[in-house]
């Protein structure tokens, strides 16, 4: 039930993609994960989509370089 109300600790933002950073513990280490979403209107309401056109790859890249330096910044916290 812990799982389904989870939010990730931080979120990258570039351009039109969301880099979401998750923290998990295991027994020995803790380590993160990062979800890459795309939010899009869709008539009054906002919705997100894990699918990425052409034009968004290299956006993408730039929100997972990103994520990569903060996870960086987090694990010497």
């Amino acid at each position: 039930m812990e799982k389904e109300n989870a939010r990730p600790i931080d979120e990258v933002k570039f351009g039109s993609v969301v880099a979401s950073i998750w923290k998990n513990q295991s027994k020995d280490n803790i380590y993160y994960n990062v979800t890459f979403t795309r939010p899009y209107k869709d008539g009054e309401s906002w919705k997100r989509t894990e699918s990425f056109g052409r034009d968004d790859l290299l956006v993408a890249a730039k929100a997972a370089d990103l994520a990569h330096t903060r996870i960086y910044e987090l694990a010497k916290e």
